[in-house]
């Protein structure tokens, strides 16, 4: 699978479906790369999001923000037969997990994302991610982190600097991310940037895509 890259993925990080295909479809209207069938969204009605957002949105990439902990394989594999062109597991699990999951998605022609929320040594992990030959590796901030101490994903800039030097995949980032921020994100190097809530939560959420979309393309160009 390819696409161009920088990308966009909104995180539709909703509990109620029809609120997600609601905004995607506005998303979808202006140009957005990816959607994210979120992990609350797919804990609260299924792998079903992921079907619903690819059977309504079959042109545009879904990824199936899974967060997988264990049996790499088998939850690869649900994602997958419901449409899912990206599937996320976690870098804390074992690489055995990662391993299976990797096939898995092979095995189904889609990608495999790995997400270092929570991870202590990251720049460590992503040496061992890129042995493992996975597709996307995710620098994210997590929302409970963001709150408590008011770290953004923007403060990642020099990590990603330094990744995009040795790490063979893309580079995604998440955690905070809003028009203010995403420039200087894109300059160091990352290929897929995840915004959430300053889409989903605007109230024109086709517009505050419109503006990210726009910034990217200048990026494109220059």
């Amino acid at each position: 699978m390819k696409f161009k890259t920088p990308a966009l993925q909104v995180a539709l990080d909703f509990t109620d479906l029809n609120s997600a295909l609601k905004v995607a479809e506005a998303c979808v209207s202006e140009g957005v790369d990816i959607l994210e069938a979120g992990t609350p969204l797919i804990k609260s009605v299924g792998v079903k999001a992921v079907k619903e957002l690819k059977s309504k949105f079959p042109n545009t990439i879904v990824s199936a923000d899974m967060k997988t902990m264990d049996t790499g394989g088998l939850e690869v594999e649900l994602a997958a037969n419901a449409g899912a062109d990206i599937v996320s597991v976690l870098g804390v699990a074992d690489d055995s997990t990662i391993v299976e999951a990797r096939d898995t998605a092979r095995r189904y022609g889609i990608m495999l994302q790995v997400d270092l929320i929570g991870h202590p040594k990251p720049l460590e992990r992503v040496v061992e991610l890129n042995r493992l030959n996975v597709d996307i590796v995710c620098f994210h901030v997590g929302i409970d982190v963001q709150r408590r101490l008011g770290i953004t994903a923007a403060q990642l800039l020099e990590i990603v600097r330094s990744v995009k030097r040795t790490f063979n995949g893309m580079i995604a980032v998440a955690g905070g991310l809003k028009p203010d921020n995403i420039t200087p994100m894109i300059e160091a190097g990352a290929d897929i940037v995840i915004v959430g809530s300053a889409i989903t939560k605007s109230p024109n959420p086709g517009m505050a895509c419109r503006e990210i979309k726009r910034l990217l393309r200048t990026k494109v160009i220059q």
